[in-house]
């Protein structure tokens, strides 16, 4: 029998602005698929990554639930936050769920993503536009010293001359990596061929914000291994930054800045007590169909 079409989103995540931020592909299935099909899926679409959601329950009495599962376009992974912000997005923009709130189940645990009004939101012919943040809810990522690679390695996988500070991620083994300023994040010239030599998953670089800016600091992402040369904001990442940059700072709340060439902004609060991170943006659905294989 031939599979039901399944309809799918296209979504740019941590942006208002179309064909900004990061985009994710959002699939909505209504009967499960193998996971061979579903990297297939991810691979045809060759962005940072490809979701799926299928409905877990919508009772009254509790907040809509939904499997979801994220995959690259050459392997699935345990947490992403860009293309959970897109899922989310989807579903609240659609009018898929009746509740400002939803449940996601995923390899890392039930992760929650709810609306928050934008409190800045523009007023368009005298009434206020339904603006909203989206705020994910997600387990804190603590980084460790990191001494098992030669600082000139990591310098030359990105075309950097200093590293003031390096560390790696105690969950995924990202190696993090602090420049001098957030220009030097902005000029980094990643070497994919070097990175792929070095240990760990990726390379999360970052840097203090200029003063006159809006921002705490800036970030890259670079991920070879896993089929993203550069993502162009990983959600994800921030758990470990906002986590680093408590430290150092002495404060819980963040603007961070995405310095891709597509760019992207975050909205962070650390809460320390839970060790939870959470991550507000917005996003844009650029594009809608129908898979029909």
């Amino acid at each position: 029998m031939r599979k039901k079409p399944v309809e799918y989103s296209v979504v740019d995540a941590f942006t208002d602005s179309a064909f900004k931020g990061n985009p994710a592909a959002v699939c909505l299935l209504e009967e499960d698929r193998d996971d061979e099909w579903l990297q297939a899926v991810a691979r045809e679409f060759n962005i940072s990554e490809t979701c799926y959601l299928k409905r877990i329950t919508d009772q009254p009495d509790s907040n809509p639930s939904f499997r979801l599962r994220w995959f690259t376009p050459v392997a699935e992974v345990e947490l992403c936050g860009h293309a959970t912000l897109a899922a989310a997005h989807t579903l609240f923009s659609r009018g898929l769920v009746n509740s400002n709130i939803i449940e996601f189940v995923t390899l890392s645990g039930i992760l929650v993503a709810k609306k928050v009004p934008d409190v800045k939101a523009n007023l368009q012919n005298g009434e206020t536009k339904d603006c909203y943040f989206i705020e994910l809810d997600f387990p804190t990522v603590p980084t460790a010293d990191f001494n098992d690679v030669e600082v000139s390695l990591i310098c030359k996988a990105l075309n950097v001359s200093s590293i003031v500070d390096m560390k790696i991620t105690t969950t995924s083994e990202d190696i993090f990596v602090v420049l001098p300023s957030a220009k030097s994040v902005t000029e980094v010239q990643p070497q994919i061929d070097v990175i792929l030599k070095c240990p760990g998953r990726g390379i999360i670089v970052s840097g203090l914000a200029p003063l006159e800016s809006r921002f705490d600091f800036y970030s890259r992402f670079f991920c070879p291994k896993f089929g993203i040369n550069e993502d162009p904001v990983c959600g994800s990442a921030h758990c470990a930054l906002a986590f680093y940059w408590s430290q150092k700072l002495g404060k819980s709340d963040f603007m961070a800045y995405a310095a891709s060439p597509r760019s992207g902004i975050l909205n962070i609060h650390l809460d320390e007590h839970s060790q939870r991170v959470l991550l507000r943006g917005k996003a844009v659905t650029v594009m809608e169909g129908s898979l029909l294989v």
